[in-house]
């Protein structure tokens, strides 16, 4: 009966998003309310009952997740430190993008996250809250925690199980709460280096910019099963931002996909961008 009720959820979300009614729309007639707990993160209280376990937040585990986070933290910030960053192009870009509207969306591959996250998070001060999209499950609470600790926002919700409400979430913190939410165009999950819709019908519907990032080191780890970048210690690390890129309303599916393919070819130059910086 449970797999019976994720197709069936599957099917609905699927549905939504290739219904023409969506293209080009610059709201959710339907859109449930999304509200900010007090001192909390943007929240739509329907994922209350869309979690993929009946585990809850106990005190202990409360506890568990308070000693952990600093551990993570620490490990982080020592990858930021021992990597020196010698490139930065294109920063204009997101100020020139931030002077016509509050917020924007950052897309950059699943595997570069690291020094993108890293570069976004130090433009704070010139207006960028950045947002990340993290499961609501209690699993996930651990990455919300890291996440505000960074000065991050937090947007609870599942792209992979709950994909039309995730991006009506998206939605409302882009086109609503001036947050700048995050989008890895590949996901966790892949295929690598190739790009989903979902930044693609965001941009359309908020009429906010796409900005695409990259980054490469000289010297790095990549983890086998999604080739995660890891810079070593002490290698030299670029980074490259490309134009703001405006999706016009009223686009049919195939120029939908045109779009995604040249997000994808843009992605892959910057990438070339940064790595050429280092040489």
């Amino acid at each position: 009966m449970r797999h019976c009720n994720r197709a069936s959820a599957r099917c609905r979300s699927a549905r939504l998003l290739r219904d023409p009614a969506l293209r080009g729309a610059v709201r959710f007639p339907t859109m449930p309310v999304v509200q900010r707990k007090p001192g909390g993160p943007l929240r739509n209280t329907i994922y209350e009952q869309q979690t993929r376990s009946s585990r809850r937040l106990s005190a202990g585990r409360r506890f568990a997740y308070r000693l952990v986070v600093p551990v993570g933290l620490l490990l982080l910030r020592m990858v930021w430190r021992c990597s020196r960053t010698v490139s930065v192009v294109g920063t204009d870009h997101i100020i020139q993008a931030l002077a016509r509207a509050p917020s924007f969306i950052p897309v950059y591959w699943h595997q570069h996250q690291l020094f993108c996250v890293k570069h976004l998070l130090s433009l704070r001060a010139a207006g960028v809250k950045l947002g990340f999209l993290i499961s609501p499950s209690v699993d996930g609470e651990l990455g919300a925690m890291i996440v505000r600790r960074l000065g991050g926002e937090v947007i609870r919700g599942s792209s992979s199980h709950t994909g039309a409400r995730a991006l009506r979430d998206y939605y409302q913190a882009l086109a609503h709460d001036a947050v700048s939410p995050a989008i890895t165009p590949d996901g966790p999950r892949g295929p690598a280096w190739k790009c989903k819709p979902g930044a693609i019908l965001l941009a359309q519907m908020s009429q906010r910019p796409i900005i695409p990032m990259a980054y490469a080191a000289s010297r790095a780890w990549k983890i086998k099963w999604d080739l995660f970048v890891i810079p070593k210690p002490f290698s030299r690390v670029a980074i490259a931002v490309g134009e703001p890129v405006y999706i016009p309303k009223g686009l049919d599916a195939a120029a939908l996909e045109r779009h995604q393919l040249e997000m994808e070819a843009r992605l892959k130059a910057l990438y070339l961008q940064a790595k050429i910086a280092l040489e």
